[in-house]
């Protein structure tokens, strides 16, 4: 039997999203995804992507994420380009995966050129769909390491690691930035260009400078400013929690996708939500009921992790998920003083009976 015609952002093979139409005849053709990006062999639709973050995005979040659809590309939590090729894969919290989680992006958190080779022969045998570059991390312990936005502030280092990974691997090579130390058109212009001529394949920018905190609004009109110098993808990231900031952000910058992180932490169905409205996916509109949400992302980490890596992460998801209740930070705080999941299960249950 044939298999049925493919709706709007439904999953093909290789997770590839197709827009369906029909022809005079009435029969349904395969025809190249609105709003698709390309990166070499890979393709994926809607243009949405998991920004990578520590202690969060690993197999347990990723799969809540897939399971409301609409997430076009996933990403690991950084990973130690130094430490990479000694994790084990099957133990590693920051490496187990699982068959629904594609296509994904691998994140390394590299200082020199000398880490390239044994890193990224490590992402091959791990089979990552993609490699990005992290030039924007601006924790003062990552600086000290000679990364993150340090390579920002070493054009020449970080330079010197594109050239090395794009000679290494075939996979699309990508990176994420931040604006700079200070607004400098000349200087950010100049980075960006760096890595285009090297063969940076897509451009991730959190639109903030190095020092700039989560509260301060980003300014999505410098990334305008980037998509003018660059010709391939640009991906808008910061600030975006509802459907109308991604609408906000496409209409001030013309970014080529959005990246989302924290916000969709806290609503792990914001992917969904944004696809059906921006780009058309007919993804069935999410019913969420918080305490089913937060008792399968337990369950997960429960699965998954070993026992002593467990906790930390169900507090850290926690953190941000109790926003979504008047009175979330009492199930912050109780999360958060617990000393064993099966307490901070129990705690939870009775935060639920009372504020549902």
């Amino acid at each position: 039997m044939a298999a049925p015609p493919l709706s709007p952002c439904s999953r093909a093979q290789g997770n590839v999203y197709y827009k369906i139409e029909k022809t005079a005849t009435a029969k349904p053709i395969r025809t190249i995804p609105l709003h698709q990006i390309q990166i070499r062999n890979l393709e994926f639709y809607p243009p949405l992507l998991l920004a990578p973050m520590a202690g969060l995005t690993h197999s347990a979040l990723r799969q809540i994420f897939s399971g409301f659809g609409g997430v076009g590309l996933l990403s690991t939590e950084m990973l130690s380009a130094k430490s990479l090729p000694t994790e084990n894969p099957k133990v590693s919290p920051c490496l187990i995966r699982t068959v629904l989680e594609k296509p994904l992006s691998y994140q390394l958190l590299i200082s020199t050129d000398r880490e390239i080779i044994p890193a990224i022969d490590a992402l091959h045998k791990l089979h990552a769909d993609a490699i990005d570059l992290n030039m924007g991390c601006p924790a003062r312990s990552v600086g000290n390491l000679g990364a993150g936005f340090s390579l920002m502030e070493q054009p020449e280092n970080a330079r010197r690691i594109v050239v090395e990974a794009r000679k290494r691997t075939q996979l699309p090579l990508t990176a994420k930035i931040r604006l700079g130390v200070e607004l400098d058109e000349q200087a950010l212009k100049a980075f960006c260009t760096m890595l285009e001529d090297e063969g940076i394949d897509m451009l991730s920018v959190h639109a903030r400078l190095k020092k700039e905190s989560f509260a301060r609004r980003p300014r999505w009109e410098w990334i305008a400013k980037i998509k003018e110098w660059l010709r391939i993808p640009v991906i808008a990231n910061g600030g975006i929690f509802t459907v109308q900031d991604a609408k906000d952000c496409l209409r001030v910058c013309g970014a080529d996708g959005l990246m989302l992180g924290r916000g969709a932490v806290v609503k792990p169905w914001l992917f969904a939500e944004i696809a059906r409205d921006l780009y058309d996916c007919n993804i069935v509109e999410p019913l969420v009921f918080l305490p089913v949400v937060y008792g399968n992302f337990t369950d997960l980490v429960n699965e998954l992790f070993r026992p002593e890596r467990r906790l930390g992460r169900l507090k850290k998801f926690t953190h941000y998920f109790g926003r979504n209740y008047k009175f979330g930070h009492q199930l912050v705080s109780s999360i958060q003083g617990s000393n064993s999941m099966e307490e901070a299960r129990e705690r939870a249950g009775i935060f639920f009976e009372n504020n549902t």
